[in-house]
């Protein structure tokens, strides 16, 4: 889908959710033994930062599709 010049664009949303997803990666492999809240609470906001860019980009790809929404999983 080609990003409308006026509109949204899809490749930074998908840059910083794929960004977000990276961080997590790199604090779980640095997990702490035994686990701490201090790592633990990093844990769930980066967890919250990577479902909201994966929401925005989802909402994004939604504008394009028939009736506005992302189709619901089959899983």
């Amino acid at each position: 889908m080609p990003d409308d010049a006026s509109g949204p664009a899809l490749d930074p949303t998908l840059s910083e959710w794929l960004k977000a997803r990276a961080e997590t990666e790199h604090h779980l492999t640095e997990r702490p033994a035994p686990i701490d809240a201090a790592w633990a609470q990093r844990l769930a906001d980066l967890l919250t930062t990577e479902r909201s860019w994966q929401d925005q980009y989802t909402e994004l790809i939604a504008l394009g599709s028939s009736g506005g929404r992302f189709p619901s999983s089959n899983r």
